[in-house]
């Protein structure tokens, strides 16, 4: 149990660190079969994430499991008959019979071919059971994206096609499109139900061309869903051939009435360099802008997910980790998870007194930044130079980076109006006093100014 409670803590925390295509794709069917005098045994589903965990996340785990509690001084990865990859739906049952087979051939006499399919095949991760609309807490920043994907569900294909659902990093996209997949693909309607993340479409292009594979077996495997759910399409930007393919898909689903849902970290109108006729049709249906949770929705989620994992915590634990964690639901969970595994290796009660002691002590206390970084990272996440953000420059795709950044400075550092002003070169600080002010109304409703500071805070204390 403590195995079980320690692992959920690390991966929670790994989650944070990578994209979610790398944690699905490498970390998902893992589990921490031992961890005991200086050595952790980690169980793998095959010799490709065995290989992978240890060349590229060994560091990362092995610093994970530290900040954790536990401290091995070896880590191994081996291969576990007891993880299962989930199936993926609609998918032949004699699937399994061909894999037994095949894991009878001896190594050596396996193709080349035969090895390339198991690697793409795994790509094809399928809906997770576990997201349902039953277990996703629904508060005022996702109320419409909730609507409209009940309305989907009755009658997909019919209404707000194609749905595109955009909004900052963990705050519950995934959850929501894999809970209306589910909803269809077990209701009356039924129909095939295809979800991918853009990076399991990406490669699965990229192996077609590589490996000379059947082109058109790729495009039809995607064009023969009734229901087609795209994860975090906002990575097709800068792949004009992959741009291209996806071009034609959903030409091809639209005009045959399936349903296209997408899910993004910006609306289509602010990925770059994506094709204007995608932009467009990415825009035709409904566009929903998901906010992040407030303070009561985190509440709730915290009581939903402590509930589902027969944890009891108390309201004053509850308010104090929502209080703390105000950015998104996957570190919410992630603090969730800390706690959990905090407590069951201590044998303790999740006390308000236990669980502000181990965060006072730990990991999430900010640390320290100067003005200078602040400006830098700001300037690096606009992609502008730091002789742009600190020069004369009044073209409006340097004018707001560097507002935004004199909105940080106040904010994160409460500078002075001089001292902001001295930091971005500026002479005047009434300029640092109207860049501050309207930020701050900006806030209120422009989704994209505040997707951009939360994106920056985030990167600040990571």
């Amino acid at each position: 149990m403590q195995e079980t409670a320690l692992w959920q803590a690390v991966l929670g925390e790994i989650e944070l660190s990578i994209s979610r295509g790398n944690f699905v794709t490498w970390f998902k069917h893992t589990q921490l079969i031992k961890c005991k005098d200086d050595l952790a045994v980690i169980g793998v589903p095959n010799i490709f994430v065995k290989n992978q965990l240890e060349k590229k996340f060994n560091e990362l785990v092995v610093k994970v499991l530290a900040k954790n509690g536990a401290q091995p001084k070896k880590v191994e990865y081996k291969i576990h008959t007891g993880i299962v990859p989930t199936q993926r739906h609609g998918e032949p049952s004699g699937a399994n019979n061909h894999a037994a087979s095949s894991r009878a051939v001896p190594a050596n006499q396996l193709s080349i071919k035969s090895r390339i399919a198991d690697v793409t095949h795994s790509y094809r991760q399928g809906l997770n059971e576990r997201y349902t609309f039953e277990n996703f807490v629904v508060g005022a920043g996702n109320e419409l994206a909730y609507a409209a994907c009940q309305a989907i569900a009755q009658k997909p294909g019919t209404k707000y096609n194609p749905l595109f659902i955009y909004g900052g990093v963990g705050i519950g996209k995934t959850h929501l499109i894999q809970a209306l997949g589910n909803a269809i693909s077990t209701g009356r309607n039924g129909g095939k139900v295809i979800y991918a993340s853009t990076e399991q479409f990406v490669q699965e292009f990229v192996d077609a061309i590589r490996f000379k594979k059947n082109a058109s077996s790729f495009a039809g495997f995607y064009r023969g869903a009734d229901v087609l759910i795209v994860d975090d399409v906002q990575f097709l930007a800068g792949k004009e051939k992959i741009q291209e393919e996806f071009f034609h898909t959903f030409n091809a689903l639209y005009q045959a009435n399936k349903q296209i849902i997408m899910s993004s970290d910006k609306p289509p109108k602010d990925i770059p360099t994506l094709e204007e006729r995608l932009r467009s049709r990415f825009a035709w249906g409904m566009t929903i802008d998901m906010q992040n949770p407030d303070f009561e929705t985190r509440c709730a989620i915290l009581h939903s997910k402590s509930s589902s994992l027969s944890f009891d915590l108390s309201n004053e634990v509850v308010e104090f980790l929502a209080t703390r964690v105000q950015s998104n639901i996957r570190e919410l969970e992630g603090a969730l998870n800390q706690v959990i595994a905090f407590c069951e290796m201590r044998k303790i009660e999740p006390s308000l007194q236990a669980v502000s002691t181990m965060f006072d002590s730990g990991r999430s206390r900010p640390k320290h930044i100067n003005a200078r970084q602040i400006i830098e990272r700001t300037a690096k996440h606009f992609h502008i130079s730091l002789e742009e953000i600190l020069g004369p420059k009044r073209d409006k795709d340097i004018v707001v980076p560097r507002q935004i950044a004199m909105y940080m400075l106040r904010s994160e550092l409460h500078l002075s109006f001089p001292k902001i002003a001295h930091e971005l070169g500026r002479k005047d600080h009434t300029t640092a006093i109207h860049s501050v002010d309207k930020i701050e109304k900006e806030l209120s409703y422009d989704g994209t100014i505040k997707q951009n500071v939360n994106e920056l805070k985030e990167r600040l204390y990571a």
